[in-house]
């Protein structure tokens, strides 16, 4: 089991940054690739960023690219996702996820965190 708590989300001006953590706990965080969802009102959940287990790979969604960034700490047993320009439509439930296999991830993660609220402001 992988237990993994959202934080950082709020509310921010359109243009303005956040950054959300994922603390994880359970088995060896190392083993496993990460990523960031996020779904907003009366949407599907969708995919935002995902990163390997090393923080070697990388994918970011097309409509995050250049603005987010995802990074990791395995010392720390962390996630993280660096959020720039954002823009109302970034506005949503952002959940932590993560798989053991980095190429499962987008399609089905193993688990999933509580998730963090993020309201950008127009």
């Amino acid at each position: 089991q992988v237990q993994l708590v959202e934080s950082g989300g709020g509310l921010v001006q359109a243009g303005g940054s956040l950054r959300l953590s994922c603390a994880a706990s359970g088995r060896t965080f190392s083993y496993y690739a990460m990523g960031w969802f996020r779904q907003a009102p009366g949407k599907e959940r969708e995919f935002v960023a995902a990163i390997s287990w090393s923080g070697g790979l990388t994918n970011y969604a097309d409509s995050v690219k250049g603005r987010f960034t995802i990074s990791r700490d395995n010392a720390k047993n962390a996630l993280y996702l660096q959020m720039n320009s954002l823009e109302p439509e970034d506005t949503a439930a952002y959940y932590c996820a993560a798989a053991r296999a980095y190429e499962a991830l987008t399609a089905s993660p193993d688990y999933w965190g509580q998730g963090t609220q993020v309201t950008v402001s127009s």
